[in-house]
């Protein structure tokens, strides 16, 4: 009980970092923050700083103390994009042209770009979706080493002033329609921490399997092989006083695994053909969703593998849900905002999101009862956290955002297509 104690403690100083993917064990969650519930693009109302950042990226932001880091692919045709909105088409880019894949650190206070690195330089390993980019993948530090993946072009450890420390190849990933395996969509999954480790998912057409790396050297430290097809999620890792588990969302099955040395704990069949949100936890409850039909299933897992609750033709497509206030809030790309209680699974409202047509990718967050919802037409939410469904305000960006934001230190980080926002009350 002592060290669970502890472990509820740490929660809130933890939340002044923003280290990976979704922040915090993934919950998407940073109270006491103090944010503003508007703000101005046009005037600069409650915009500290707004920087350019070059080139095309779905990765967010990340954020430790007083440092930023993003990473991005840079192509040489100079003019290259992707295609937003709701679709199906399946086609891959044909920007096949040389890239440069690197990372920059930005100062949080001034948006100032610190040092940039390009990781690796040529031309693509991979093809990519025309939604997607070659630099999806968030990054994660803890405040040491900062490691950015970039699907086939490898794997890369810097320290925080930009010193590369190491790299591991880990092979052409293949990872595209199950159905139609000459389509290629892009690695999307992002890298995780866990002690002194870096943790990769890496499910694709053939030779899916999950790898840990000793985080300072790079070493080797497990690989666990895996029957499964490709999937877009970024693994996650459940912590309560009895156990600490390894979550992955994939195709075949829902798996836990000990992330300290890989074995399989327990996995559970139903879930899409398709998969991309992230697991995320509350105490006693591992929520995992997926929003390919028919099933587009949501799962409400107790730690030890039993399912508690779940809904069919309910999960989300691309967002990763968002536990907040013992209730459970689940975005479809099309803009249905669903709420749910979390412990039964309960719906408490349905509401369909004004937005312009181009859908949701980005993941909710949330700060101080309130709920941010990101649309890709670059269009911003703030939803009041509850019961009852109520909008605060929408807000313009005026480019496409397709990045999960991040949010530390009393500022909201917003990356649209070519810039970096950060969103804050006017300094006292």
């Amino acid at each position: 009980m002592k060290s669970f104690a502890l472990l509820i403690l740490a929660v809130p100083l933890a939340a002044q970092n923003w280290p990976s993917f979704r922040g915090p064990s993934a919950s998407g969650v940073a109270d006491g923050q103090n944010l503003p519930a508007a703000w101005n693009p046009a005037t600069g109302t409650n915009i500290r700083w707004k920087t350019p950042i070059p080139g095309l990226a779905h990765s967010s932001p990340i954020i430790w103390g007083k440092r930023v880091f993003v990473t991005s692919a840079i192509s040489s045709r100079g003019n290259a994009t992707f295609k937003p909105g709701l679709y199906g088409d399946g086609t891959a880019s044909d920007d096949l042209s040389p890239q440069k894949w690197q990372i920059l650190c930005l100062d949080l206070d001034s948006g100032r770009i610190l040092w940039q690195r390009t990781a690796f330089e040529g031309i693509p390993k991979e093809k990519r979706h025309i939604k997607s980019t070659y630099a999806n993948a968030t990054p994660a530090t803890d405040g040491q080493v900062v490691v950015a993946w970039f699907g086939s072009q490898g794997l890369y450890a810097y320290d925080i002033n930009g010193a590369l420390l190491w790299k591991q190849d880990l092979g052409r990933l293949d990872v595209g329609a199950y159905d139609a395996p000459d389509y290629e969509w892009g690695h999307a999954s992002s890298p995780i921490l866990f002690n002194d480790s870096v943790i990769v998912q890496c499910d694709q057409q053939k030779g899916s399997f999950l790898a840990a790396f000793n985080l300072r050297t790079g070493k080797p430290l497990w690989r666990t092989d895996r029957d499964e097809l490709p999937s877009w999620g970024t693994p996650a890792i459940y912590r309560d006083a009895k156990r600490t588990l390894l979550v992955t969302n994939s195709s075949n099955f829902i798996h836990a695994y000990d992330p300290g040395t890989g074995k399989e704990i327990w996995r559970i069949g139903g879930s899409s053909k398709i998969t991309a949100p992230t697991p995320v936890s509350s105490p006693g409850i591992i929520l995992v969703a997926s929003g390919r039909r028919p099933e587009a299933p949501i799962f409400a897992i107790r730690p030890n593998g039993e399912v508690i609750w779940q809904k069919q033709q309910r999960g989300p497509y691309m967002p990763t849900p968002l536990i907040y206030q013992d209730l459970l809030y689940v975005l479809g790309n099309a803009g249905i905002f669903d709420c749910y209680r979390l412990a039964s699974g309960e719906e408490v409202y349905r509401q369909r999101i004004a937005h312009h047509g181009s859908g949701f990718s980005a993941s909710p967050v949330a700060a101080d009862g309130r709920i941010y919802l990101l649309s890709e037409d670059g269009d911003i939410f703030v939803i009041r956290a509850g019961a009852q469904y109520e909008l605060l305000s929408a807000i313009e960006i005026g480019e496409p955002i397709m990045a999960s934001p991040a949010i530390a230190n009393g500022l909201l980080l917003i990356r649209s297509q070519s810039h970096l926002y950060a969103i804050g009350a006017p300094r006292p």
